[in-house]
């Protein structure tokens, strides 16, 4: 399983809110709206290369879908895969 410091799971699906996107200090969740893959994508996802352990999504989000890694539900951690493997699609 990868490492990451938060991750965005399955209350997220299909409401993608952008209060998490607008308080990311380091723009790290995509995607955005102004992105082509925002329409497609079902939900946001937290980039684990470029995320600085902040918090401030988990803060933000109006859904409560927004983890710590080790806060994670265990129903969910299979969305630790799905944020990290959003990042290593092809461009």
């Amino acid at each position: 399983m990868p490492s990451v410091a938060y991750v965005i799971a399955e209350p997220c699906i299909t409401v993608k809110d952008n209060s998490c996107v607008e308080v990311c200090p380091v723009d790290c969740i995509h995607p955005t709206p102004d992105e082509p893959s925002y329409d497609t994508a079902q939900q946001l996802f937290i980039d684990p290369e470029e995320c600085i352990d902040c918090d401030a999504c988990v803060e933000a989000c109006p859904v409560d879908a927004a983890f710590a890694e080790d806060q994670l539900p265990d129903e969910w951690r299979h969305f630790i895969d799905l944020n990290a493997a959003y990042y290593q699609r092809p461009a």
